[in-house]
């Protein structure tokens, strides 16, 4: 990712963008009883709204990001919520294996944002039995929020393809109203690895 794309996300959180996502991920919350406790990773976590979600239910949680601004608010709303968060600066456009923590993680958590080859890197660090909780912008002509620009929607099943090498649990495309009342085009994936 060029400077000027790290300069646009800063830009985006200073000027105020995302305060009202303080909720986490709709499928998260659903499935939250049904996924293995302990270390978790959140993949472009942004302002870190699923990270603080996992540590306020007890995991040990790394989070990672491109946007020092995104992570210094996620890192103030933790200190006055109490919670303890690992908070992390790297760019996934470049080589994910030298970014990603060396860790493995018993749930990994990768919300809207597009990398078509990143399921592979994020696999590799499941432990056994762990689990992949991942929601991407879905490409459609329907009127949602995200991306305009199809190379950041996933195409109908690629998702699914991708995730050839796991065990899917759940797997569904459509259009989902969040939290807030906005629709969203999304392909959801829960996947696993062999225990």
């Amino acid at each position: 990712m060029s400077r000027a794309e790290r300069d646009k996300w800063d830009e985006r959180y200073r000027s105020g963008a995302y305060e009202d996502r303080t909720h986490p991920t709709a499928l998260l919350d659903e499935w939250l009883p049904r996924l293995p406790r302990g270390r978790a990773l959140d993949v472009a976590c942004g302002a870190g709204r699923n990270a603080l979600f996992l540590a306020a239910h007890d995991y040990a949680v790394d989070a990672l990001d491109i946007s020092a601004v995104g992570l210094d608010r996620a890192r103030e709303d933790a200190r006055q919520s109490a919670l303890s968060v690992n908070w992390l600066r790297g760019d996934l456009e470049e080589d994910p294996d030298e970014v990603l923590p060396r860790n493995t993680y018993d749930l990994i958590v990768w919300v809207r944002y597009v990398n078509h080859t990143l399921l592979a890197h994020l696999a590799a660090r499941l432990r056994p039995g762990g689990h992949l909780l991942c929601e991407q912008h879905l490409a459609t002509s329907a009127d949602v929020v995200g991306p305009r620009n199809s190379a950041f929607r996933f195409q109908p099943e690629q998702l699914l393809r991708s995730a050839s090498s796991l065990h899917v649990v759940h797997y569904r495309e459509g259009l989902v109203v969040d939290p807030d009342g906005r629709t969203a085009a999304l392909a959801q994936l829960i996947a696993t690895t062999a225990a």
